[in-house]
């Protein structure tokens, strides 16, 4: 796989809750491809008393080369995740964009996004890997000497 972007859709799932503050939680649970028309809106998967999950199609799994060391952060990882970034709008868990990138979704979450993970499908697995392996070099480590050592001479014996 040479691309770098898939079509991809944000399943959302909605549960209640038994709490005097929150009648409700939305959630992502899933990115999945997308086969959807263009310009499709959202629509149900499941929706009775116990949890309704909506697919929200429509977004653009990008890969960027300034943002390869977050792709590579990622697969590094015990478990590859999609950051899906989303908002509560009229009552309902809204996905805004999605990224692979480890490095991405922890700078939307430092400017206060709501940001959660969901597991990587397996199959993009290798796709991502691909792209690391081509662009990104890990910086060489710079070896440096604390300051307690700068200076110091060595006695001649």
């Amino acid at each position: 796989m040479s691309q770098t972007s898939l079509a991809v859709a944000v399943v959302m799932e909605r549960t209640p809750l038994n709490n005097r503050w929150q009648s409700e939680k939305w959630e992502p649970i899933g990115v999945v491809p997308d086969a959807s028309e263009p310009g499709a809106g959202p629509r149900a998967l499941v929706e009775n008393e116990v949890r309704a999950q909506w697919l929200h199609p429509g977004f653009k799994l990008e890969l960027f080369r300034d943002e390869a060391e977050g792709y590579y952060l990622n697969l590094s990882s015990q478990k590859p995740f999609v950051f899906v970034n989303w908002l509560e709008e009229q009552g309902a868990g809204v996905p805004k964009a999605v990224t692979v990138s480890y490095n991405e979704a922890a700078r939307l979450m430092d400017a206060g996004a709501r940001v959660d993970g969901v597991p990587m499908p397996p199959q993009w697995i290798p796709w991502l890997a691909e792209y690391v392996e081509r662009n990104y070099k890990p910086e060489p480590k710079k070896r440096s000497r604390p300051p307690s050592f700068k200076g110091a001479k060595r006695d001649d014996r």
